[in-house]
């Protein structure tokens, strides 16, 4: 099988032109568009590793220039692959290949705290510049909520915490740990809201110092709290926690301890709120480029690897909402935001980085919108008395 026969077997909805290394042209498919979109590979190499291995290879080709696109935008062209790739394997080359990558990955990733540490600091310590140019105003880097597609990023931004906060149901003077706090946003919106004390806990010195000026600016200085600290390293009860977009970065061989840990440190009648990137499918390994270049120690999890710890843990689920199609809007805001700031990111950053990071949020756009991902949001306790019976709390 050579690479446009393999491209011929996969795209059978909608199509494009390859143009290999040495020129030949091949139509993909059937393409809709009456100028299709035109994929020019520029190194010969690619023919082979995109065939073996298109997971890590095209996402790096596309990085460094050695793929094109042409008569449409990267996200055109993610459209339609992941349109026909689903929620299934792109072959069965890339299928083995990642199998024995994410083998050895689980054996010898070790998400211990200095390691944690690090990996949280690989991402989010880049530039603040940077995430001011594409986040909402409020710095929230996390999947938002969204009634209406068309709403605006802070809209649905807003919509999320105000989510959040209706299901953690608070009340005044209660104490509240968020794990994973970002930028602060959440955990000073519940401060104003609710008149609560909370500690938010962050492994970014970034985000760590942007919180602290925050609540001083706001002037929560005695009601919220920021440390940075390893969710391991807390001892003090808390009558609600709450975790957003963090759990990611746990790892699978901590989900025990996570799981314990949440139950220690929740009091009796307690209530948390874990919200996470999930699959929808059996669990699998990582994606290769997202953990290499984006994410490392990253792990999206399904629905089985979490609930297992969660039971051994003692907490119950006293509901679980699965949010489906939120961070693909989420991420299309992000994106075209980004892509509109080339300019001024090309300041600080080349335009290697620049195709690096269109690239993952286009790509991770496309696995919300047509693959495996979504977000779960778990509600936990100790007590099946500990939320309301019915769901109208979080609606009123």
């Amino acid at each position: 099988m050579n690479l446009a026969s393999f491209c011929e077997n996969l795209f059978k909805d909608d199509g494009f032109v390859l143009v290999d290394a040495n020129f030949k042209e091949y139509v993909i498919g059937k393409p809709k568009k009456e100028i299709p979109i035109k994929l020019k590979i520029l190194d010969k190499k690619l023919h082979t590793k995109l065939l073996l291995f298109p997971d890590l290879y095209f996402g790096e080709a596309y990085t460094n220039g050695s793929v094109v696109i042409e008569n449409g935008s990267l996200t055109d062209f993610l459209d339609i692959a992941m349109k026909n790739i689903g929620r299934g394997e792109t072959n069965k080359f890339n299928y083995l290949i990642n199998k024995i990558r994410g083998k050895y990955r689980f054996l010898t990733n070790f998400n211990f705290i200095s390691k944690s540490k690090s990996n949280v600091a690989h991402h989010y310590d880049l530039s603040e510049k940077l995430y001011d140019l594409f986040l909402d105003n409020n710095r929230q880097y996390s999947c938002a909520y969204f009634k209406n597609e068309n709403d605006s990023l802070e809209t649905a931004q807003n919509n999320k915490m105000d989510h959040i906060i209706k299901k953690l149901n608070l009340n005044p003077n209660q104490k509240v740990l968020d794990i994973g706090s970002g930028w602060g946003t959440l955990a000073l919106k519940i401060a104003e809201k609710t008149k609560c004390e909370v500690l938010g806990i962050t492994l970014s010195e970034n985000q760590l110092e942007f919180s602290r000026e925050k609540a001083k600016e706001l002037n929560l200085e005695n009601q919220v709290r920021f440390e940075l600290m390893d969710y391991r390293e807390i001892k003090e009860k808390f009558d609600r926690i709450v975790s957003v977009g963090m759990f990611e970065h746990v790892g699978r061989k901590f989900y025990n301890k996570y799981f314990n840990k949440v139950s220690e440190l929740l009091t009796d009648d307690g209530v948390a709120l874990i919200h996470t990137i999930g699959s929808v499918n059996p669990p699998r390994d990582p994606h290769p480029w997202i953990t290499k270049y984006i994410f490392p120690g990253g792990y999206t999890p399904s629905l089985s690897e979490v609930v297992g710890p969660i039971e051994k843990s003692g907490l119950i689920v006293n509901d679980l909402e699965v949010l489906r199609m939120h961070y693909s809007h989420t991420l299309r805001n992000w994106k075209e935001r980004f892509l509109s700031k080339r300019e001024e990111i090309l300041t600080t950053f080349d335009e290697k980085f620049f195709r690096m990071w269109e690239f993952y949020l286009a790509g991770c756009e496309m696995a919300f919108k047509w693959g495996d991902q979504v977000v779960f949001q778990f509600q936990l306790g100790k007590k099946l008395t500990s939320t309301p019976n019915t769901r109208d709390y979080i609606y009123q």
